[in-house]
């Protein structure tokens, strides 16, 4: 359901809500959030809430200036794992300077910036995510260990997968929040797991990833386990990706020219991703950690596309009365909104330049295989500088470059035993 801002309002008092979270995204794609009293949020709606910039990862870019959280009204959600006396709700905020400019590091904005040039264009995207996660067992102290919760296999059943109670939990969690998983099941992996979504906008996508996120984390620590979605967590088992799911579709009349069949405009989208997807890696798989996994079991390493199931980028049947492309290489652990933006971009230009694709299972470049080389690729991309705000690209990059020398060499052996770096993810 979506609320007005006078509707939350009143919602706040006739439903016992004491705290509202304002939930943001960092650069990297982490949640962050600050909670206000909710006798506070009128004030909020109209002012927003100040943050220091310069704590937060890639906010730096803000160059010393002041940034203000405003709530999304439309993002309202009663947060399920909060008391139900004093209740809790959420909002994801767009970020902007103090004259109300918006700050160019806020991920929603970008993505909407995508949204609307594909609107300009005559186009409409929709969004689907398949995310996969793994959960861990504890030690005595709390802490989460290398050990998987269980070691069943790709839709295994109860007592072999011990996850099954954890799975439901997160999907009803999810329905409490207004967010309807079609589908979720064990994965190949020891301790690995799959939720997937219905295609929706690309904002609402964004949000109802994150959302997940929270969701698993949250509810595994309920039954003292540890959700990790690190795209690598084990060296000799699955990874841990997230498979994108678009359509494409004419958003006017004035294109005549699409309506000889959408799976034109999709062959033209899947061709544009393709063509652009080495520069923007970095931003699908933005971890050192993400490129143990790319190129191992079915995760792709090859920019090809197939219609059959495999290790293929892209997979499509274009000749489908239900056709959509999906993109498999991304992971988890990405900022969703600048990957949303980028794969609108890039699809806008594959269908603006007409761009047709190769025969399916031919090509002959790879994506990259570190993160230094994803660096690389985006640093001389034009198509990236094109749409990313050089301030915002310079702090990625050097981000980027700063982990890859950090854990360089844990990748080299094949092992990410630093324990922060593994919660973290």
């Amino acid at each position: 359901m979506i609320y007005s801002e006078n509707e939350i309002l009143q919602y706040i008092e006739e439903n016992d809500v004491k705290f509202v979270k304002l939930t943001f995204c960092d650069l990297k794609g982490r949640l962050k959030n600050i909670s206000v009293l909710s006798s506070e949020l009128a004030v909020t709606f109209e002012r927003g809430v100040s943050i220091t910039a310069k704590k937060i990862a890639g906010f730096e870019a803000a160059d010393g200036k002041d940034l203000f959280l405003f709530p999304d009204a439309q993002t309202m959600t009663v947060l399920p794992w909060r008391p139900q006396q004093g209740r809790v709700i959420r909002m994801f905020c767009y970020i902007r300077y103090e004259d109300g400019t918006p700050f160019e590091g806020d991920g929603r904005y970008f993505l909407k910036k995508a949204m609307k040039a594909a609107i300009s264009a005559g186009y409409c995207f929709r969004f689907g995510t398949s995310c996969e996660f793994t959960l861990f067992h504890k030690d005595d102290k709390g802490l989460p260990t290398k050990t998987p919760h269980d070691y069943a296999g790709y839709c295994d059943v109860a007592p072999d997968d011990k996850g099954e109670n954890i799975r439901r939990d997160v999907c009803l969690t999810l329905e409490q929040m207004g967010i309807h998983p079609i589908s979720s099941r064990h994965e190949s992996g020891c301790g690995q797991h799959e939720i997937d979504f219905n295609a929706s906008s690309a904002l609402k996508a964004a949000d109802t990833f994150l959302s997940f996120k929270s969701a698993v984390k949250s509810v595994a620590e309920t039954h003292d386990v540890h959700a990790s979605f690190m795209p690598k967590p084990l060296r000799n088992d699955c990874g841990n990706g997230m498979h994108i799911s678009f359509n494409v579709f004419p958003d006017n009349d004035m294109l005549e020219e699409t309506k000889q069949g959408g799976n034109e405009l999709l062959k033209y989208a899947a061709s544009g991703i393709m063509k652009h997807i080495r520069e923007f890696t970095l931003f699908t798989n933005s971890t050192v950690n993400s490129y143990a996994r790319l190129g191992e079991f079915t995760a792709p390493r090859d920019i090809i596309w197939s219609d059959e199931e495999g290790s293929q980028l892209i997979r499509m049947n274009p000749d489908s009365d239900n056709a959509c492309v999906e993109l498999r290489a991304a992971d988890c652990v990405c900022n969703p909104y600048l990957v949303l933006g980028l794969m609108i971009y890039s699809a806008l230009e594959g269908i603006a330049a007409q761009l047709q694709l190769p025969e399916k299972n031919t090509g002959s470049e790879r994506l990259p295989s570190t993160l230094e080389e994803a660096v690389s690729y985006a640093e001389g991309s034009e198509f990236v500088k094109k749409y990313v705000p050089e301030n915002i690209l310079k702090v990625l990059l050097d981000y980027s470059s700063e982990e890859w020398r950090e854990y360089s060499s844990a990748y080299d052996k094949g092992a990410f035993e630093d324990k922060q770096y593994f919660y973290s993810l």
